[in-house]
C-alpha cells in the first residue's frame, strides 16, 4: 500500500505560499516557529492534507481544494470538520486536538485547519497482513468499541445538537446523495437510477426511529484511523468530511459493507476465509457493536441489514462518482483517484442486487 502510504511533494495543483501560511501560524498559533517545510499526504481524495515539519514539531493542515477546483455544493465543509473534532476531544472519542481554523482565504488562497499531528500507524489493507489472528481480533474489537463510543456520545452535552439535522435522517441523505450523483455524472450508471427510485419507499421502521440520534462520521473504516505505534488501540479518528448528526445504524452499517466488498474492490474483506485469519463474522460484529450501544435485539437490526447495506452501497457509489467527476475536472486529489472512481459502477451494481433481494 505504498501508494497510499506516507507524504509526497506538494502536488502542483494543490500549492500554495507556503512564507504567507508560516508568517499567519507565527502569529496566530502558540509556540509555533519557522522554518516552515510542507509535505503532501499521499492518502485521501477530496480535501488535500499536508503535513507541516517545523524544527521542534510537526502539525497536520487541512484544506479545501485549490482555488481552480469546482466545488459540488456542500462539500469541502472544512469548518464543520474542525467543529466535530474540537467538540469530541473533551470526550474520550480519540480525535486530534485542534489548534486553529482560518476562514480568510486571502491568506494562502483557501480556508485551512491545523490540528494535532498523530504518531501512529495507517492500516491500509482490511485483511491485515503481517498481524497474527490475535492481532487481527484485537483490532476489529477496537475499531468496534471506538465506533460504539462514539454513538454513545450525548449530543447535547457535546455542543452539536446543531451540527445537523434531527429527524428523516435516511429520507434527506438518500436526496442528498442523489443530488451529488446526478451533478457528478460522467458517464449513466442505470442501478443508480434504480436505486434512487427504490430507497426511498423502503426505509424500514428501525430506520425511522427519531430517538436513534448519534454523531454518524460518515466514512468510518479501518484506514481513517491512526493506531497507536506498537498496541491495537486507535489515538485518532481521521476523516470527518462527512459527519453530521444522523442515525447511528447508517454509520455502522457503512463500516460493515468491508463484509461484502471484494478485497479486490477498495481493500474489503468479501470473499475471503475471515475465520481463518482471526477476523470475526459480519454477524458477531454486529452483536458486540449491539451489546456496547445497548440494543437488545441484534437479531432485529440484522433483519433489515439488506437496506442498509443497499442504501450504503448507493451512497459509496455517489461518493466515488464524485471523484470521477474531480478526476475529469483535473481536481483529484490523490495519484490514485482514478483507480478509486472506477468503483462507483461495480459498487452501484451490487447496491441493487441486495435491494432485489430485500
Amino acid at each position: 500500500m505504498e501508494q497510499y502510504t506516507g507524504t509526497k511533494p506538494v502536488a502542483e495543483g494543490h500549492a500554495f505560499d507556503i512564507g504567507a501560511l508560516q508568517r499567519y501560524l507565527e502569529a496566530n498559533l502558540d509556540s509555533f516557529k519557522g522554518p516552515l517545510s510542507v509535505e503532501q499526504f499521499k492518502g485521501g481524495q477530496s480535501n488535500p492534507t499536508y503535513k507541516l515539519v517545523t524544527p521542534n514539531a510537526s502539525y497536520v493542515m487541512r484544506a479545501k481544494p485549490g482555488p481552480a477546483a469546482k466545488l459540488l455544493p456542500s462539500a469541502h465543509a472544512i469548518d464543520r470538520e474542525f467543529t466535530v473534532m474540537r467538540a469530541l476531544h473533551p470526550t474520550g472519542v480519540p480525535v486530534p486536538r485542534m489548534f486553529l481554523l482560518c476562514e480568510d482565504e486571502a491568506i494562502i488562497g483557501r480556508a485551512f485547519y491545523v490540528m494535532e499531528f498523530m504518531q501512529g500507524r495507517v492500516l491500509w489493507d482490511q485483511s491485515l497482513p503481517g498481524l497474527d489472528n490475535a492481532g487481527r481480533a484485537a483490532i476489529y474489537d477496537e475499531m468496534n468499541r471506538v465506533m460504539a463510543a462514539l454513538h454513545n456520545v450525548n449530543v447535547k452535552a457535546a455542543g452539536l445538537e446543531s451540527y445537523g439535522k434531527p429527524g428523516n435522517y435516511f429520507e434527506r441523505s438518500i436526496g442528498r446523495w442523489s443530488k451529488q450523483y446526478v451533478a457528478s455524472i460522467t458517464e449513466p450508471i442505470p442501478e443508480m437510477d434504480k436505486l434512487m427510485e427504490w430507497l426511498p419507499g423502503h426505509i424500514p421502521e428501525s430506520g425511522r426511529d427519531e430517538a436513534q440520534v448519534s454523531v454518524v462520521h460518515g466514512d468510518y473504516r479501518l484506514d481513517n484511523l491512526v493506531f497507536h505505534p506498537t498496541e491495537p488501540r486507535v489515538i485518532a479518528i481521521l476523516d470527518w468530511e462527512l459527519s453530521t448528526i444522523g442515525h447511528p445504524l447508517a454509520d455502522f452499517s457503512y463500516h460493515c459493507m468491508s463484509w461484502h466488498i471484494p478485497a479486490s474492490l477498495s481493500r474489503g474483506i468479501g470473499g475471503l476465509d475471515i475465520a481463518a485469519l482471526g477476523i470475526p463474522s459480519e454477524r458477531e460484529y454486529v452483536r458486540r457493536y449491539c451489546e456496547r450501544t445497548g440494543r437488545t435485539n441484534p437479531d432485529a437490526v440484522m433483519a433489515d441489514w439488506p437496506f442498509y447495506m443497499a442504501y450504503n452501497l448507493f451512497r459509496m457509489a455517489g461518493i466515488l462518482q464524485g471523484i470521477a467527476k474531480r478526476v475529469v475536472d483535473g481536481t483529484a486529489s490523490s495519484a490514485q483517484a482514478k483507480v478509486a472512481a472506477a468503483g462507483a459502477r461495480p459498487l452501484a451494481e451490487m447496491g441493487w442486487k441486495i435491494a432485489q433481494r430485500a
